[in-house]
């Protein structure tokens, strides 16, 4: 593991030497409500407001503050980030996506949105929903870096 010292002890790699790619990341997860949470989603009855902006800003703003929360995330240019979220029967379905031109991957700030979206929309819903519960964080593609590109399997 490159991010563990010859005496165990954990550090920041040094990626300086790596060269500047377009890269992408994309991660998903999910937020399990009781069906009049959905239904005040659907109707805009959320009493504290616009749940669903709430938690797109805050997946937003979370990508950007992610090298402060990620104790080994090295600070990267983010060039475009977006966080959409779908209504479904039993919760919401978050997809976050965010791209940049660095030097490391970009897939703990796609996660990071989508963690924080979907804390911030339980947040929004606690009122309505107080068993509301976050499910299958996950990445689900990315692109760019030495490593190449990869898509989660259907």
């Amino acid at each position: 593991m490159t991010h563990v010292r010859a005496d165990g002890t954990a550090h920041m790699v040094d990626v300086s030497a790596k060269a500047v790619t377009a890269r992408e990341a994309s991660a998903r997860g999910r937020v399990v409500l009781a069906p009049g949470a959905v239904a005040a989603l659907r109707d805009g009855t959320v009493p504290k407001g616009d749940a669903l902006a709430v938690a797109r800003l805050a997946g937003i703003q979370a990508v950007k503050r992610t090298p402060e929360l990620i104790p080994l995330a090295h600070p990267v240019a983010v060039h475009a980030a977006s966080v959409d979220l779908d209504v479904t029967d039993d919760g919401v379905d978050i997809t976050a996506t965010v791209r940049t031109a660095d030097r490391t991957g970009i897939e703990m700030e796609a996660l990071t949105a989508v963690s924080v979206a979907a804390l911030a929309l339980i947040d929004m819903v606690k009122a309505v929903d107080k068993h509301a519960r976050i499910t299958d964080v996950r990445v689900t593609a990315k692109s760019g870096g030495r490593s190449g590109d990869w898509v989660e399997e259907p």
